[in-house]
């Protein structure tokens, strides 16, 4: 990983006249921030912008458009994104990539500012490869699984929507004395599962990253006289099964009344925090600077407090790892 260099604002450092931006994979709170910072910047190096629609769909289709300063008035607070984003299965194909390439050709594009995750990283690597456009890569999804980065763009107002979501399930399941298993998202990240549970003070979690033991948490619930107004937090790439799975088995083994609650995709909506709108605007501005300076196929994020860039290849080829100490406190609080 390589720190970006900080520069003056009266250094010429435009090495391109005209980029492209583009979201892509899930959306996440704060990648219009992204997409502000990231025009904005630009402009102020006297660099044009382009926006993408739909991420490499809208490459592949040709969905290119100019944008200024006032493209992305208003936008900072906005969740979703603006340029919309898609799964794009000719992306994965040569000819839809030659394609695509044509496409920027034509715009006469010579690099690509793109939020997403390991996914779009992977596209971008092999595009850059195939075709030499060069693209900067900025994290944008709520399982901040992203090597390279603390924290993904979107994972703090994630956490946020899911916990004050759990906060007023608390409020019912104590007011019934029901059991209830809340499912976050995480297929293949428990970040978002280990911070709810800590935050709303839940007494169990299922993540998967480490093999759960349904049969533990039954001990453990066998220790009070009537199981009751309790909060599991289950994700949902738990190998174990979803959190209905757990409630099930749950109810047949101590006979109570549980319920579940699937969270879902209300986590990716909603306003971004502050958190998500600062690291955004810091982000995408680094990407515009890296990709100006020369760089290309690496991912700008930040690591105790300082922006990095990580090889995209290492975003996704390494795995960020659940801090362990957090695991055990949510055994040791409950």
């Amino acid at each position: 990983m390589l720190r970006t260099p900080e520069r003056e604002q009266t250094e010429e450092i435009v090495s391109m006249k005209r980029i492209g931006v583009f979201t892509s994979g899930g959306d996440a709170p704060g990648m219009n921030a992204c997409t502000r910072a990231v025009v904005r910047y630009a402009l102020s190096q006297g660099v044009e912008v382009y926006g993408i629609r739909s991420g490499y769909q809208g490459m592949v289709d040709g969905e290119i458009f100019p944008m200024n300063g006032s493209s992305v008035s208003g936008i900072i607070g906005r969740g979703g994104t603006i340029l919309g984003t898609a799964r794009c299965k000719a992306f994965t194909t040569t000819e839809g990539r030659a394609r695509a390439h044509a496409n920027l050709e034509r715009f006469a594009i010579e690099g690509l500012v793109g939020c997403g995750g390991d996914g779009t990283f992977q596209g971008g690597t092999l595009f850059n490869a195939e075709f030499g456009i060069p693209m900067v890569g900025v994290p944008g999804t709520i399982d901040n699984d992203l090597f390279g980065t603390d924290f993904t763009i979107g994972y703090d107002t994630a956490v946020n929507t899911a916990m004050e979501a759990v906060d007023k399930i608390r409020d019912t399941a104590e007011s019934h004395n029901r059991t209830f298993f809340v499912e976050v998202m995480g297929r293949h990240s428990g970040f978002i599962a280990l911070d709810v549970a800590i935050a709303t003070g839940a007494e169990f979690i299922a993540v998967p990253e480490t093999a759960t033991n349904f049969e533990a948490l039954c001990s453990y619930m066998e220790k009070f006289p009537r199981p009751k107004r309790h909060i599991f937090i289950i994700s949902e790439g738990d190998e174990y099964g979803g959190a209905q799975k757990f409630a099930d088995d749950f109810k047949k083994r101590f006979d109570v009344d549980t319920r579940v609650a699937i969270l879902g995709h209300l986590q990716r909506g909603g306003s971004p925090s502050a958190r998500d709108r600062i690291l955004a605007t810091r982000l995408g501005t680094a990407a515009v600077r890296a990709l100006l300076d020369g760089e290309t196929s690496v991912m700008a994020g930040e690591i105790k407090g300082e922006t990095v860039l990580t090889p995209m290849r290492q975003t996704w080829e390494n795995r960020s790892q659940l801090p362990t100490e957090l695991c055990e406190l949510v055994e040791l609080l409950r």
